[in-house]
């Protein structure tokens, strides 16, 4: 077993050319490599299904998509799938030709420029230490349903009880998460697949289990929607729209697989894949636990669905024993997934503070000899997740609002880099690595469809609906358009100072510079 004091001995043969390969594509963009190459296939697969994390995102939102969709709101999964797909396509591309730390923000900056890759980049982590805070606070949803004991703020009846535990639960994972991959990414890789494993037979067994208890066929399931929308403009379909967060939060981070490109071995080719396989078996997999978990529970209409969710579903189907068996599971796949997140959101910030693009960029960018990891990235990140936990302690609200703010600036990222991917397309100057993985002719096509699916699905997660910014009296429009007023701050602020501060600064710190070796030397003149 290999340590992290130190490199080991230097490939020899085929594996020392591959690495050598992979550092050249990095020279290319004009880093030097940092980071330790450790990371394999299945490593850069369980980053990217992590991040996505099957178990997390079904169980933390079952009961906001059944109590604003009703058990029909099951579409919005394939709806997003698609969608999301069309994106993920397009990142394939991006991860064949630049496999780098940060994918988004390189991303965003090779197609669009420095300052549309410093926004898309700004964005992504902002979001990312959202995300950290919104995961964590899955525990809540879950650990007190396995025991009460979980419950250390009062008994769970009081009005600010379930947030402020949120809160207490949520920071002893984020502190976990911030050690672990302080520590480097080989801990954080290990913890990382053996969490991963867990969850997929998890996954796969719950869907076993809830099958054997099918009581209703899927026709059933799949066409009723509880009355809701009734009355409204858009009738159903604007239910269903509000729903469809529930969907559109799981399926997302898959560029995480390419985030760790710079301590993964080839991954040029290893990357495509694990972003597509991630994607598709989360679709797969979540798809068939939502519906079979519909289609299993003893009353589709009990109204402990849209309140307690999935967990209920598992704890009344399948007993309380085997149902805390799962349930436990299913704290691991969170686990695993606030990791994935930290990871990713550290790799971002490193390549950004490589580039001097950030205050302090030198520190920031600074990888430990010891752990050949970027340390300060991983305390910062921690830091601010938590102190986003805080300042939202007393907010009853809390899981809805921080949720949705997160999906939309990622969704926004994201669009950042299909955009300008777009017009590159349009003007015929984006071409895939040689040999690498290729849309061909469909890339246009597939790109036009993913920008339209992020523009549209941006807006309709910032819509000021009552129901998921001020759920509870008293209405505050300040409330009701929190999305908007966030995001704006976020962006036009940071890019304000962007604007008018950094990018006076910006390039490649001299430390993080790819240096060519030097010319042989060449003879002398021969003289007249």
């Amino acid at each position: 077993m290999s340590t992290e004091a130190g490199p080991g001995p230097e490939p020899a043969g085929p594996a020392r050319t591959q690495t050598e390969h992979d550092d050249d594509a990095l020279g290319e963009l004009g880093y030097r490599p940092e980071l330790k190459r450790t990371l394999g296939n299945f490593h850069t697969f369980a980053a990217g299904i992590s991040y996505i994390s099957i178990l997390t995102g079904t169980f933390q939102l079952f009961y906001f998509g059944v109590a604003f969709g009703g058990p029909a709101y099951w579409w919005s999964w394939p709806m997003v799938f698609v969608g999301q797909l069309m994106v993920a396509l397009c990142f394939c591309e991006l991860a064949a030709r630049y496999p780098v730390a940060g994918s988004v923000y390189n991303w965003a900056k090779s197609m669009g420029g420095p300052h549309i890759g410093w926004l898309g980049g700004w964005m992504m982590m902002t979001a990312t230490m959202v995300t950290l805070s919104a995961v964590a606070l899955a525990y809540q949803v879950t650990l007190p349903q396995i025991d009460e004991s979980f419950q250390f703020v009062g008994d769970g009846s009081g009005t600010n009880d379930a947030a402020a535990n949120a809160v207490l639960l949520g920071t002893v994972l984020i502190l976990f998460s911030t050690a672990v991959n302080a520590f480097g990414v080989q801990l954080m890789a290990r913890i990382n697949s053996a969490g991963v494993f867990i969850e997929l037979i998890a996954a796969v067994a719950l869907i076993i289990c809830l099958a054997a208890h099918v009581t209703r066929g899927p026709s059933t399931v799949l066409t009723d929607t509880y009355g809701l929308g009734s009355g409204q403009p858009l009738g159903y379909f604007g239910a269903f729209l509000t729903a469809s967060l529930a969907s559109a939060y799981v399926m997302y981070g898959f560029d995480t697989a390419s985030s760790l490109g710079e301590e993964s071995h080839n991954p040029s080719r290893n990357a495509p894949r694990a972003i597509l396989r991630a994607l598709i078996a989360s679709f797969i997999i979540g798809g068939l636990i939502l519906l079979f978990a519909l289609m299993a529970v003893p009353d589709l209409h009990a109204k402990e669905l849209s309140t307690s969710g999935l967990q209920y579903v598992v704890l009344v189907t399948l007993g309380a024993t085997v149902g805390e068996i799962f349930l436990w599971c299913v704290v691991v796949a969170i686990t695993v997934c606030v990791l994935a997140v930290h990871a990713a959101g550290i790799r971002l910030m490193f390549a950004m503070a490589r580039d001097n693009n950030l205050p302090a960029g030198s520190v920031l960018a600074r990888v430990s000899p010891r752990f050949q990891t970027p340390v300060v990235p991983a305390v910062v990140i921690g830091a601010i997740g938590v102190i986003i936990l805080v300042i939202n302690i007393n907010q009853p609200q809390i899981f809805s609002v921080i949720t949705s703010i997160a999906i939309i600036m990622i969704y926004l990222a994201y669009l950042l880099v299909t955009a300008p991917m777009l017009i590159r397309r349009l003007r015929g100057t984006w071409k895939p690595a040689e040999g690498s993985f290729s849309l061909g002719k469909l890339g246009l096509p597939i790109n036009i469809v993913a920008v339209l699916w992020g523009a549209a699905m941006s807006l309709n997660l910032a819509w000021p609906r009552a129901e998921v910014y001020n759920a509870t009296e008293p209405q505050h429009w300040y409330l009701r358009w929190g999305a908007f007023l966030f995001i704006g701050v976020v962006a036009f602020g940071g890019f304000a100072y962007y604007w008018f501060v950094q990018r006076h600064k910006t390039g490649v710190l001299a430390e993080h510079r790819f240096q060519a070796a030097d010319s042989p030397p060449q003879p002398p003149a021969a003289a007249p």
